[in-house]
């Protein structure tokens, strides 16, 4: 029979474009607070990913693969944005209405009737004349029904018609009626039993002539299309031809000869009426009409009823025939003829069962959001790893338990040491071990590399260099401060009050307590030089001895002391050598076994090991966030789903029990192998010579280890020293910096000192000779009051001060070089009128004072000689002099060029009770602060309260005080009369010249 039966393909469903990106960044913002612009690649990958499965793809294996991929992604979206909401344009797929919703779930229902729609092509256009293309047909048939049941099992108040549950209905029984019509093809095929095919015809019919009823009720509603009618009312009368059919040949085979003929009756009367409707729909038949059947649905389904027409006619002929000549059965009523068995072969695959294959899987590929988890998710993940956490560690205590029985088991019987000697035993000799013990050649190996990076006696003599340098450096530092010392002091000595240079004591004094400290150090480390050495040098004949190759005759000379002429140091039985070979034999048999399971211990624990590696990278892989996320919206199945991927684990546990078990067993066995043998070997000669050999080894050991304690001693003292020594040369160095620094800046200071000490003897040496004393005048003659007050008035006049205010004044003449001395009247009342003037007050105070000695100048135009008046001053008009001086002063300065080094200045000595005024006799600069004439800034003159006040410091040099230098404190004063009064004479003639 040739499979050309058309079959039907559900139609697709169409949309438009969709934005998810700005709903997916607004779910990252505000649900998972997160930076959206991170995730932007994602959702552009999402957006490619619909754009390809609804709109790029046909109806083949490449759509089905991007529908299978954006339904994945779509799943795990919703896990994760469960409240998204987006606009989904979809229109139907029979009606062409576009209803639009926000739902993700309108989404998913559209994608999974897209899937089906593709799985039911891809299954129409099979060729199923190949056994492949009848499989694949009749596997896609059944998924295409999974998916639609899936709809409507999920997916409740359909806002379409298509996804409407009597049309997702109607459309499951039209896919599995085909998948039902495709086995029964393969049966065919594969000639199977006519019963059996008779089942499965009769289970097609039966579903056809079911969908045939049902399709009446959508007719009127225009969803289907009218060829699907035609189509499904033809096959639901060939089938139940064709099921006739065969159960007539079951039943003519079976001897029921009248049955098959009335059975081939009915198939015959059916066939006709499936050829006449499949006749008249290939005559109206046009395949833009109905693009979901096969362009040749028309003659394909019309040449299928007129071969099975055909068939049954024949096959009615035949069976008549020989009825009438050969089996004459009676022919039974066709009603009541036993119905036909029907056989539910084409069931639904659901989508969880197309979504689990590992191919499905990979087409999906990963999580596109899988860096953003739910706090949910991660909880549970959290729960979970810590469950694993568990088990691990509760494996990883087994082990360590199980490894520290072994270890302490071994360590109780002694076996790893004692088995050497038995070994040796066994040999026959002492020999049985190499002579040098294992430490030994450790400390030899130790001490040769360090010896050979460097050296003890090395490294002594760059401790010794470093300290000779640390003292010379010190010697230098002391013998520097010394000198610079002594050199102050001599130049004290030598300028005895004039040196103010500091002592050096009170300067020096952290330095030499740093230096102080240092030389206790340095004599310090140098008793603990001694001390190593002194261990070094006890030390050294045996390291040297350790490092040459005579250490393993040392050892070798060691074990033979008392060994020399034992051959055999296993002596059972001295009188008989055979007992000996026996003891010997069984000797070495039992080393053998303890040997083969030590290697087996050994064995266990490697292999416990490496299955504790697997587990614990299992562990580490092992994720099950994925799964928690799909199961997000199923509460209670945390539990179930941990104990169930628990279960991954569990051969791995049961692999480290068994290790721990048989690692039990063999210690037993090594338990009783060793007891045997120290039973059979401990005793006799040969035990106790190994003994002996064993203690001479042990003493030499000792003394090598003796030695290599001191020798680290001595390194460590040594490494310790150098590091001292180091640290101390830094401090040193730094010392030395600091002293040097302090002597260089000492020297330049002192020799700066002594040239100003030099400047000034020579400058007070000048000052001394200007200032001898002249020859005293004889007195002057005593003049009466006008005489005295005119020769005053001409000597203000001469030095340019004008009167005091008032009409017609007239400028004082000089005085005659007749009478150059006067004597001044007592002192006598001032005017009122002279305080409107401070100047004429200050002048007429200084013509009314006697004995105020005062010094004037001639005017550059009277071309008369100086005159010097002498006018004793008391105290307290002295104060308000000075005090007047403060607003006015009263020195004048010459206004010829030539003469603008002479101070006009008046030269006051001032006779008070005790102690008398120093004066100062020298010629000051003109550029003197205190004398120099402002507009804005007059001299101050310093306020004397007292007989012993100090000057300012402006005018220090006005006022010399009692510390003064030698020249200036050696200026003679003018020695008073006996009768109280200055005597005066041609002393102030130099001053000003």
């Amino acid at each position: 029979m040739a499979h050309n039966s058309p079959m039907i393909s559900i139609p697709k469903k169409t949309t438009d474009e969709v934005d998810w990106t700005s709903p997916i960044r607004n779910a990252i913002s505000h649900s998972y607070g997160e930076d959206p612009d991170n995730y932007a690649t994602e959702c552009a990958n999402l957006q490619r990913c619909r754009q390809d499965a609804v709109k790029g793809a046909g109806s083949d294996m490449t759509a089905r693969d991007l529908l299978y991929k954006y339904f994945g992604q779509l799943e795990l979206l919703e896990l994760r944005f469960a409240e998204i909401r987006v606009n989904f344009p979809w229109r139907d797929a029979f009606t062409n209405k576009q209803i639009t919703q926000t739902s993700v779930a309108y989404e998913k229902a559209s994608i999974i009737f897209q899937i089906a729609a593709t799985h039911s092509a891809i299954a129409a256009s099979q060729n199923r004349s190949d056994p492949e293309g009848l499989k694949r047909a009749f596997y896609y048939f059944r998924t295409c029904a999974g998916m639609l049941t899936y709809i409507n099992d999920n997916f409740l108040h359909a806002p379409s018609t298509d996804l409407s549950r009597e049309v997702i209905k109607f459309l499951v029984g039209v896919i599995l009626a085909q998948a039902t019509e495709v086995f029964f093809e393969k049966c065919t095929d594969e000639r199977k039993g006519n019963t059996l095919v008779s089942k499965i015809a009769a289970q097609a019919a039966f579903m056809y002539t079911a969908l045939s009823e049902e399709v009446k009720e959508f007719m009127g509603k225009g969803i289907f299309d009218r060829n699907w009618v035609t189509v499904v009312q033809a096959k639901a009368k060939y089938f139940t031809s064709v099921s006739q059919y065969y159960r007539g040949l079951a039943d003519n085979a079976a001897g029921k000869h009248g049955d098959a003929l009335v059975r081939f009756t009915i198939a015959e009367t059916t066939a006709k009426e499936a050829n006449r409707t499949a006749s008249s729909f290939a005559s109206i038949f046009v395949t833009q009409m109905s693009p979901n059947l096969p362009p040749d649905a028309g003659p394909a389904l019309g040449e299928l009823t007129k071969q099975h027409l055909a068939v049954c006619s024949d096959k009615k002929t035949e069976a008549q025939r020989e009825n009438d000549l050969i089996y004459n059965a009676v022919l039974p009523a066709p009603e009541t003829l036993p119905p036909i068995d029907k056989a539910s072969v084409a069931t639904p695959i659901t989508i969880q069962e197309v979504y689990a294959t590992p191919d499905v899987q990979k087409v999906i590929g990963p999580d596109l959001f899988i860096r953003l988890i739910p706090l949910s998710v991660h909880e549970s993940a959290s729960v979970y790893s810590e469950e694993k956490a568990k088990l691990v560690r509760g494996e990883v205590e087994k082990a360590d338990n199980a490894d520290v029985e072994v270890k302490s088991a071994l360590d109780a019987m002694g076996i790893k040491e004692g088995l050497v000697r038995f070994k040796a035993i066994a040999e026959g000799g002492v020999g049985g071990e190499e002579e040098v013990p294992v430490e030994v050649r450790r400390w030899k190996e130790d001490i040769g590399v360090m010896e050979e990076q460097e050296g003890v006696e090395i490294i002594m003599a760059e401790v010794n260099k470093l300290k000779a340098t640390v003292k010379h450096e010190l010697e230098v530092v002391s013998r520097d401060l010394e000198i610079e010392s002594r050199d102050c002091e001599a130049m004290r000595v030598k300028y005895e009050h004039l040196w103010t240079q500091a002592p050096s004591a009170s300067l020096t004094k952290s330095l030499r307590q740093d230096l102080k400290s240092h030389f206790s150090a340095l004599e310090a480390a140098a008793q603990s030089d001694l001390q190593v050495v002194a261990l070094w040098d006890s030390v050294k004949s045996e390291i040297r001895l350790l490092l040459s190759p005579e250490v393993e005759e040392v050892f070798r000379a060691s074990t033979e002391k008392a060994g020399a002429g034992a051959e055999n140091l296993l002596d059972l039985d001295i009188s008989s050598e055979t007992s000996a070979e026996q003891e010997r034999a069984k000797v070495v048999q039992f080393v053998d076994e303890i040997e083969e399971r030590l290697g087996r211990l050994n064995k266990i624990q490697h292999e416990r090991g490496e299955v504790l590696k697997d587990l614990k990278d299992k562990v580490q892989t092992d994720d099950v966030s994925h799964l928690l996320l799909l199961n997000r919206r199923n509460t209670g199945v945390e539990s179930t789903l941990f104990a169930g991927e628990l279960e991954k684990f569990r051969p791995y546990q049961h692999r480290l029990s068994a290790t721990v078990h048989h690692e039990q067993l063999t210690v037993q066995e090594l338990t009783t192998l060793w007891r045997g043998l120290r039973d059979l070997a401990g005793r006799g000669p040969g035990a106790k010579k190994w003994e002996e050999r064993e203690k001479r080894k042990k003493d030499t050991v000792r003394r090598f280890s003796r030695a290599r304690d001191g020798y680290m001693e001595v390194r460590d003292g040594l490494a310790k020293g150098l590091q001292f020594y180091t640290e101390l040369t830094e401090l040193t160095t730094g010392l030395r910096r600091n002293a040097k620094s302090f002597v260089s800046d000492r020297t330049v200071e002192r020799e700066t000192l002594a040239a100003q000490v030099e400047t000034q003897k020579r400058l007070s040496i000048s000052s001394a000779s200007l200032a001898e004393k002249p020859p005293r005048p004889p007195p002057p003659p005593r003049a009466s009051q006008g005489s005295i007050s005119s020769n005053l008035n001409s000597s203000f006049a001469s030095m340019n001060l004008q009167r005091p205010n008032g009409p017609g004044s007239q400028p004082v003449p000089p005085p005659s070089s007749q009478s150059p001395w006067t004597t001044l009247p007592p002192l006598q009342p001032l005017p009122n009128t002279h305080l409107q003037n401070p100047l004429s007050l200050q002048l007429n105070l200084l013509t009314a004072l006697p004995h105020l000695p005062i010094r004037t100048r001639h005017s550059e135009y009277s071309g008369e000689p100086p005159v010097l008046l002498s006018l004793p001053l008391p105290t307290p008009l002295l104060r308000l002099l000075l005090a007047l001086n403060r607003s006015s002063s009263i020195l004048m300065r010459k206004r010829h060029s030539s003469l603008r080094s002479h101070h006009l200045i008046p030269n006051i000595n001032v006779s008070l009770p005790t102690p008398v005024l120093p004066h100062n006799s020298h010629t000051l600069a003109p550029t003197d602060p205190c004398l120099r004439a402002a507009p804005s800034r007059r001299p101050r003159l310093p306020s004397v309260t007292s007989h012993n006040t100090a000057p300012s410091r402006r005018c220090r040099h006005l006022f010399p005080s009692n510390n003064s230098n030698k020249a200036l404190s050696n200026t003679p004063t003018i020695p008073p009369s006996p009768s109280g009064q200055p005597q005066y004479g041609q002393y102030s003639q130099g001053y000003g010249r």
